[in-house]
């Protein structure tokens, strides 16, 4: 039922961070000048910081060891004066990033969610729904955190660093060689722990997404779940994901506790080698006391982006395995949008030939078409049909036998292995896919609606559906209850249409299919989910959807298909009989049998 274990696309292959962070750069560059007004903040703050303990050293060793308090008090002020300074800055800068991170996530999640829209239903088949969520939200909010607290400011702290490099070597060079003994296993403890983290990152997203699939599979399916009284079993099972995400956080914290304190002790390490030296060189007066003490306010400034860096570089990790998963679903090819002739131009349906020449040419063609959803397993073998202008053609057959796979093969919900499909002559894989969609009205066995007003829900926002919603419904039937319903064609539909009956659910779905115009139909199913006594109210609603238009029926109940101009039986992928319902009857093949085992065996 559930997916248990990690899915090895999402923690498999290399990173290449430079390669990563430069695409991601193309999302911020719209707001470069916000990002370089930063920048140029940087060495500002950079600068207040650096000069700070060089005011504290001239305080003491110019006024306060020598008891010279007059000025005393014009140093104190400038150093106010600094830290408002470094204050402000701070706060504009800050606040710039955090905006510009905050647009390039709306960027990137909008992007996201259209690539997602334009997917095929392929992808989706191998795609745990949950995972595909993390991408567009916890994924994207790792990457604003890296952008508001981590990828800029770190020039920040580079250049803060370099700048106290600077300005020790500058003061005392010896000292600060004693100081910077420590910077070699600081630099190898960051090296050692850099690739443990990024595995331990990429681990954690992964656990992410399956336990987010896990979550939304008991969501749904909640009733089933109560109705076998299921819940302790779902907990138990929740409870080995839920640890699993723990334990794959446990070696990040690990990393990054650790990391931490190493930082922390190499800095206590370095003032004290300071003190140590120091002390010795003041008794020896080769060093002043406000140089001391301006090199222990440098070293606990050097440390400190140190410290800040311990912890950015989770942030980056973490970042990169967001970055990952992100551009993987990015490079993910879409649905192919649009096919084009011999010369390359996109073809057209229209509607430009003369209704003599529509009697004569077939509207929808299956030629010899192959397909199967697991190589090796074809769920149509070699399968012909042909379909009619203004023809009622019903599709029966065992489960499994490819029925409803020829509607996806239709709308290009897939696409063919072998063969051929034609919409008036021409190749649909030639033909504009949302032009063909637009002509194709599918209603399917289990209504789909959506958190909305029931006019939202026929029309799904487009403005042409919509100027018919009323129309459409009523020439369905669905026009009869939601007048009864307090605010009409306003009435709120809650989420999966809980607050309506199975019935009235398909009889929205039916005024959705009408409301858009179709000309072709097709019903797959649309009466499977039905009881007897909404059945004869679908029936109406069918009725006056597929007047004047050319439909394809999928039934399990064949008393739903007995006036369809042509029946179709299908049997291990390939059409094996075709006629009138009372032709079938007297064949006494494949649809008698049928019909025999629904009418005469109850």
């Amino acid at each position: 039922m559930h997916q248990s274990g990690i899915y090895e696309e999402e923690i498999a292959g290399k990173a290449y961070d430079t390669q990563l962070l430069r695409r991601f750069a193309s999302y911020v560059l719209p707001y470069r000048f916000a990002v370089i007004v930063v920048v140029l903040i940087l060495p500002l703050v950079a600068a207040c910081r650096l000069v700070q303990p060089w005011v504290i050293k001239i305080a003491i060793d110019s006024h306060i060891i020598s008891g010279k308090l007059a000025g005393l008090e014009i140093i104190a002020l400038g150093f106010l004066g600094i830290l408002i300074a470094e204050s402000l800055l701070s706060f504009l800068e800050v606040y710039l990033l955090q905006s510009v991170g905050q647009r390039v996530m709306s960027d990137m999640r909008a992007e996201l969610y259209r690539h997602v829209m334009h997917l095929p239903v392929t992808w989706f088949d191998k795609v745990p729904t949950g995972s595909a969520v993390t991408r567009l939200t916890s994924d994207i909010e790792v990457l604003g955190e890296m952008f508001a607290s981590g990828i800029i400011t770190i020039i920040g702290d580079i250049l803060l660093l370099i700048g106290i490099i600077s300005v020790m070597l500058w003061m005392n060079l010896k000292l600060s060689l004693v100081t910077f003994s420590v910077l070699p296993v600081l630099l190898y403890v960051a090296y050692t722990f850099r690739r443990r983290m990024r595995k331990s990152f990429r681990e954690v997203r992964a656990r992410l997404g399956t336990m987010n699939s896990f979550l939304n599979e008991c969501i749904s399916g909640i009733s089933i779940i109560q109705i076998f009284n299921r819940e302790r079993d779902e907990e138990r099972r929740f409870s080995l994901l839920n640890a699993s995400y723990r334990d794959a956080n446990m070696p990040v914290i690990f990393w990054d506790a650790s990391l931490y304190a190493m930082v922390e002790a190499l800095s206590s390490i370095a003032v004290a080698l300071i003190i140590w030296y120091g002390g010795g060189e003041i008794l020896k007066g080769a060093l002043t006391f406000g140089v001391l003490v301006a090199f222990i306010q440098y070293i606990e400034k050097f440390f400190g982006p140190i410290r800040d860096l311990s912890a950015k570089y989770s942030v980056m990790q973490g970042a990169m395995a967001a970055l990952e998963r992100i551009f993987a679903l990015l490079d993910s090819p879409e649905s192919q949008n649009q096919g084009s002739d011999n010369k390359g131009q996109k073809k057209s349906l229209g509607l430009s030939l003369q209704p003599s020449t529509f009697n004569l040419q077939p509207l929808i063609e299956f030629r010899d078409v192959y397909f199967s959803y697991q190589s090796g397993n074809d769920i149509l073998s070699g399968f012909n049909l042909t379909v009619r202008r203004g023809e009622r053609i019903a599709i029966v057959g065992e489960s499994g036998g490819g029925k409803t796979t020829i509607t996806r093969l239709l709308t290009r919900l897939y696409e063919i292995e072998r063969g051929t499909i034609l919409l008036e002559g021409i190749d649909i894989s030639e033909l504009d896919l949302a032009e063909v969609r637009s002509r194709v009205g599918v209603v399917l066995q289990d209504p789909c609606l959506f958190a909305g007003s029931i006019e939202f829900n026929i029309s799904l926002g487009n403005e042409q559906a919509r100027q018919r919603v009323r129309q459409a419904a009523a020439a369905v039937g669905a026009d009869r209850f939601i007048e009864r319903l307090p605010r009409g064609y306003d009435e709120e539909v809650r989420e999966r249409g809980s607050n309506f009956s199975v019935g009235e659910k398909q009889l929205l779905s039916f005024a959705r299919a009408v409301a858009f115009d179709p000309e072709i139909l097709v019903l797959d199913e649309a009466t499977a989910s039905i009881d007897s006594a909404s059945e004869q109210m679908i029936q109406e609603g069918i009725t006056g959807m597929m007047q004047g238009r050319t439909s394809l029926v999928i039934a399990h109940r064949l008393s739903t298909i007995r006036n369809a101009d042509r029946i179709i039986t299908i049997q291990n992928g390939v059409k094996a009989e075709e006629g009138t319902h009372e032709e079938l009857l007297h064949v006494g093949g494949i649809y008698a049998r049928l019909h025999q085992l629904q009418f005469n065996g109850r």
